[in-house]
């Protein structure tokens, strides 16, 4: 009884670090966000730079942007509504310009926002394949980051449309340089534009400070 015990929690630990590298690596992907128990959701919230009231307003802002954009839009549109630290961000296509302007009017008066990067582009909704494109290149984006291992990967979040990658966070000038120079090397990237909101040194080395760190000095 006692060896088959052994043999279980022996068979249960692999299959356990399959399961949370294959979360990492969908989720890489861009295809579905997957959280690996409370641990992976604590670190991902304390290592990112906004506040925590800022991380759930931003999610309560995307929330209300794409439940209320769609109806200014019109129906044929593809409205991608991001927001990070109160700044949207508009992503997709629509019919015309009115509806454009129509959308970033809407995004705009939603309690919270604090700017509105209106991206739309003019034309018809993307096909499935383009869509799929874009996940597998934001995908090959934030795999970069984790290589380079000189950027902290989760200080900048990834859209990309139609092969132009959006890059946002909270980062110093330096930083922002570095991820816009590891993203166009990506293949399949068209372009590359950078909303970020910048930070002085001084802030950077105030975020990067731990409990840890502090109690070590």
């Amino acid at each position: 009884m006692i060896n088959l015990n052994r043999g279980l929690k022996a068979v249960r630990r692999p299959m356990a670090a399959a399961l949370i590298c294959g979360a990492v690596l969908v989720s890489l992907q861009g295809c579905v966000g997957i959280m690996v128990g409370g641990a992976v959701v604590g670190t991902l919230a304390a290592t990112d730079r906004r506040t925590l009231g800022a991380q759930t307003e931003d999610k309560a802002i995307a929330v209300k942007g794409e439940t209320r954009i769609p109806n200014v839009a019109g129906p044929d549109a593809h409205v991608n509504v991001t927001s990070f630290n109160r700044k949207v961000l508009l992503t997709g296509e629509v019919r015309d310009e009115a509806a454009k302007a129509a959308a970033g009017r809407e995004a705009a008066a939603i309690e919270g926002v604090q700017s509105v990067v209106n991206e739309l582009g003019i034309g018809g909704p993307a096909s499935y394949t383009s869509r799929s494109n874009d996940a597998v290149i934001t995908g090959k984006v934030k795999a970069s980051f984790v290589d380079n291992k000189t950027l902290s990967a989760n200080s900048v979040k990834v859209v990309t449309e139609r092969g132009e990658v959006f890059l946002m966070g909270r980062v110093t000038q330096s930083e922002g340089n570095l991820a816009a120079e590891i993203t166009r090397g990506v293949s399949g990237v068209i372009k590359v534009v950078k909303v970020f909101e910048y930070i002085t040194d001084e802030e950077y080395r105030m975020l990067s400070t731990t409990p840890d760190t502090v109690q070590k000095k």
